[in-house]
């Protein structure tokens, strides 16, 4: 019996040595989720297909047979990096921006779950049935592809990724759909404590990254709820907002055109740069 027993905790320990080197501690993963300035609403332009470094990665959360990608599957970041007939994103430059100032052993993989015109309700796992109750069909098609549960799906692709590496922070770009909502934070924070439990994540090693809606010197529609936004390190203390001061929009002052979209992206590193310890170079 206790020849049994030993050679059964051998064999314990040789599957978790395995597990061990299967997951890479210089892979440093990021999940990123919210509504469409997450999802991605700017046209991919040539510049943003090229030259993109296969040490920043992606890791498909739905099935794109058109651009052969498969769900749960790690590719070289090229856009589209939501669904598969999204646009640009912040998450793009984000990564082009962190894979240029980090040391050449470390990847960045991300996992973008984003769905245009939705309150952060979606997101939450006790709620999302009653808010999808009611949203237009085209959102339903949306959250459709999801499986019908965005953050369930965000979850399932966060477990596949952390086998693979480590997750050192969340993006997070919403809040339109909420424009004037004081619990906004609140509902945020049911967000990030369920991700933080659901992962088994610790909050103070994992900071949440949160985007301003378009500014106000872009004539930005919903500009206002960038006050309530402001406020959401008082609810969740790691978390630090992104200024979209400057950051150029499109016609339906709604949205971040492409040039947008790669400067806020880009203000998304910087600080995942500095939570990480290392001073950005100055670039283009």
């Amino acid at each position: 019996m206790k020849k049994r027993t030993g050679i059964f905790l051998l064999i314990g320990l040789f599957l978790l040595s395995l597990n061990a080197v299967a997951q890479d501690k210089n892979f440093y993963i990021f999940l990123c989720f919210g509504q469409s300035n997450m999802e991605g609403n700017a046209r991919i332009e040539a510049q943003d297909t090229v030259n993109v470094n296969p040490r920043f990665q992606v890791m498909e959360a739905v099935d794109c047979p058109a651009i052969n990608r498969t769900k749960g599957n790690w590719y070289t970041a090229k856009p589209p990096l939501c669904r598969c007939r999204t646009g640009l994103t912040p998450a793009d430059y984000f990564g082009r921006e962190l894979v240029a100032n980090l040391p050449s052993t470390v990847r960045i993989g991300v996992i973008n779950v984003a769905v245009g015109g939705c309150k952060i309700e979606l997101f939450d796992k006790d709620q999302y049935m009653s808010y999808t109750t009611n949203v237009p069909g085209w959102m339903k098609n949306f959250i459709g592809e999801y499986g019908g549960n965005p953050y369930g799906r965000l979850v399932e692709m966060a477990k596949l990724a952390q086998k693979d590496g480590v997750i050192k922070g969340i993006l997070l770009h919403q809040g339109e759909s909420n424009t004037g909502d004081t619990l906004w934070t609140k509902k945020v924070k049911v967000v990030y404590d369920n991700l933080m439990n659901d992962l088994d994540l610790k909050p103070k090693k994992v900071p949440l990254l949160a985007g301003e809606t378009v500014n106000a010197d872009q004539n930005g529609k919903c500009a206002s709820m960038n006050k309530i936004i402001a406020t959401l390190p008082q609810t969740i203390k790691n978390a630090h907002v992104i200024s979209s001061a400057g950051c150029t929009d499109s016609a339906d002052d709604l949205h971040f055109n492409a040039a947008g979209y790669r400067e806020l992206g880009k203000r998304y590193a910087m600080q995942m740069l500095s939570l990480l310890g290392y001073k950005p170079m100055a670039t283009n």
